[in-house]
């Protein structure tokens, strides 16, 4: 299995936040060193390697996952949660999963 983790830069240059709690939450787990390959999608750059793969899988938002299967199949990851839990085999609170998914879609908060 081969994991990339894509995060993006803003066109004001800045990082993205999601993106750096992510990576954060990687790192207080233990989880970076799952991770193979760090792709970063440049807003400025749309030829960065982060924006190909976002073009490529039809991904809008930052961060996200490429999971790379031994057979060559690719699973894309874009809650990270959901992630955690069927690729690094964590535990993940019910909870945690259902905020990540309301703050990518304000509309899901009417349920």
């Amino acid at each position: 299995m081969h994991i990339t983790f894509v995060k993006k830069i803003k066109a004001d240059g800045s990082p993205c936040r999601k993106c750096a709690e992510v990576e954060q939450r990687l790192r207080d787990s233990g989880q970076l060193q799952r991770i193979d390959a760090v792709a970063i999608a440049d807003e400025r750059d749309p030829e960065s390697d982060g924006m190909l793969l976002a073009a490529r899988h039809r991904v809008d938002a930052a961060p996200f996952f490429v999971v790379r299967d031994d057979d060559g199949a690719e699973r894309i990851y874009t809650v990270y949660f959901q992630f955690a839990k069927e690729v690094l085999n964590r535990r993940v609170s019910e909870q945690d999963e259902v905020k990540e998914l309301i703050s990518r879609d304000p509309s899901l908060d009417l349920l």
